[in-house]
């Protein structure tokens, strides 16, 4: 399935273009190989495609270049807003043929809270009666204020799952880091503090994170049946808006 040649559904429905960000771990490419696999299983008939944009192939314009003139949703395989969502996506589907639109990136969202409650339960938290006393988000980073928005909602949402503080942290361009956000927390008394690893896949970034970890961290989203869902309501949010004039390219509201 993995290799279909298809560009549209079999009704003329727009392709799914799922758009990773590219990783040198090779973990991250086999694991989003992985979930698109659980899509296709989720929606037979839909044509689903991957693009990167950066550091794996495909990368997205030759992913989009192989589409031709043919109608596509982008949905971003990323958990906020920023510049990768505001530009480099919408830029590279404007320079190619296929007629596009960009869906929201997928996060916040409550599927997101379902899968990082599962990741904590398989590390050891709330399904063994161990319930944390307060959690860090871990998170990549951004210097755009609308991804701190978009990352400090889903810690208030798993907050408000858990009944446990959630602090959002972050490897880069934010703070705090999430080592300062576990001293933080062990300062104020908090004594089983786990980390929820707020990551599409492994990589560097998830990797130092759970190193930091006092108590307890959690895998990465990866391949949980709620991305899977995630992605179908994306791109389906966004087909149903499809009213464009060919070849332009819209950025859909979250």
């Amino acid at each position: 399935m993995r290799g279909t040649r298809a560009t549209t559904g079999p009704d003329g429905t727009p392709a799914l273009v799922v758009v990773a960000h590219g990783s040198r771990d090779p973990r991250a490419l086999s694991t989003v190989r992985a979930l698109l696999d659980r899509v296709r299983e989720l929606r037979p008939g839909l044509p689903v495609h991957l693009g990167h944009i950066e550091l794996n192939e495909p990368l997205l314009p030759d992913t989009l270049a192989g589409l031709g003139d043919t109608e596509a949703v982008l949905v971003p395989l990323l958990l906020s807003r920023g510049h990768h969502v505001k530009r480099d996506i919408p830029e590279m589907a404007a320079a190619a043929p296929a007629r596009t639109r960009v869906a929201a990136p997928l996060g916040p969202h409550p599927l997101l809270v379902e899968a990082l409650c599962d990741r904590l339960a398989e590390a050891g938290g709330p399904a063994h009666d161990l319930r944390p006393s307060a959690v860090v988000l871990a998170s990549a980073g951004s210097r755009d204020p609308e991804s701190g928005a978009d990352t400090g909602h889903t810690a208030a949402l798993l907050a408000e799952r858990l009944g446990v503080p959630v602090v959002p942290a972050y490897a880069s361009a934010a703070a705090p880091t999430v080592p300062e956000a576990v001293r933080a927390l062990t300062a104020q008394g908090y004594r089983r503090v786990a980390i929820a690893s707020y990551f599409t896949a492994p990589g560097r970034f998830a990797t130092e994170c759970a190193s930091a970890a006092p108590w307890i961290a959690s895998a990465p989203l990866g391949t949980h049946p709620a991305m899977a869902r995630l992605l179908l309501h994306r791109y389906d949010e966004t087909a149903a808006t499809w009213a464009m004039v060919p070849g332009s390219v819209s950025l859909a509201s979250v």
